[in-house]
């Protein structure tokens, strides 16, 4: 049924939706976290009056008022919290909080064939690459655990807001997270330090995901480094894939020229999510079709 209505019920996104935000919103507050409380709700008008967090987005106060560091540990402290409290979270409604599933997954990495191939080189893909495309891809989702904690999705620092009258991890404000699935916990912390709008230094990265890593061990005693890598890896991968795709179709279909210029680091992401092993299948494909990969 899914396939039957196309891509935005296959990549599980619902769109403007009031109920949802509450939803989430609700989920965020009652895990401790700094997300807009609602005040008042008409559900049949689409209407809500919400808590005004300020404007210290991270993308600004970053370069002008807080350390990045403290940041961006202050964002990875709140998802490993929030992945810490999921089983004490309100039970979420099945038609409101959608699962990340496999095939939501490939409908977005497709994306890459359908808007990023024809700019790239200038002509329609074959049903043969298109074949190949999917089946590389293939063995590496195959290695994804299942989903199992609340992915934000679009968490960065156009989304993330610096508080700076409160404490711990309500400091960083979260917005804009009614796109929300049930997901995967290396997910948002790709969305956080492989941002498509702004550089995070190599050095920084490396540091905030050991920083994620070292405390999880700590939370989750089953909590497994390797396969975490190997999913983050993994998840990067289809995250950028499917950006590239997103934004060559806002250049060529919605005249959005701005796009054009996000677009070289996008593709340095990806190349370097591509250099882990589990991504050599997709790696190759990349580089056999794509001239800025080789």
């Amino acid at each position: 049924e899914r396939i039957r209505l196309g891509y935005n019920a296959m990549a599980r996104l619902a769109g403007p939706n009031i109920e949802k935000f509450i939803a989430i919103s609700e989920i965020l507050l009652k895990a401790g976290l700094s997300a807009p409380r609602v005040f008042y709700a008409d559900r049949s008008l689409g209407f809500a009056i919400i808590e005004d967090l300020g404007d210290s987005l991270y993308s600004k106060a970053i370069t002008s008022s807080i350390d990045e560091r403290l940041a961006y540990q202050s964002a990875i402290d709140c998802l490993i919290h929030l992945d810490a409290a999921k089983a004490d979270l309100i039970e979420y409604d099945a038609h409101l909080l959608l699962t990340y599933d496999r095939l939501a997954l490939e409908s977005e990495t497709l994306l890459v064939i359908d808007w990023y191939w024809p700019r790239a080189n200038a002509e329609v893909p074959s049903e043969e690459a298109r074949r190949d495309y999917m089946a590389a891809w293939s063995s590496a989702l195959d290695r994804l655990s299942p989903p199992s904690t609340l992915t934000l999705r679009d968490y960065h620092a156009e989304n993330l807001l610096w508080l700076n009258n409160r404490q711990g991890i309500q400091r960083t404000g979260i917005i804009d997270f009614q796109d929300a699935l049930i997901g995967y916990p290396a997910y948002d912390l790709v969305s956080l330090l492989e941002d498509a709008r702004r550089d995070v230094a190599p050095e920084l990265a490396a540091e905030m995901i050991d920083h994620y890593i070292t405390s999880a061990e700590r939370k989750h005693s089953d909590f497994d480094r390797d396969i975490f890598t190997t999913e983050y890896a993994i998840l990067g991968a289809q995250r950028n894939a499917k950006i590239l795709g997103i934004f060559s179709r806002l250049v060529q279909r919605d005249g959005k020229k701005r796009y054009a210029e996000l677009l070289p680091r996008v593709e340095a992401h990806l190349k370097n999510n591509l250099r882990h092993p589990t991504l050599h299948a997709v790696q190759t494909f990349f580089q056999k079709n794509f001239d800025c990969f080789q």
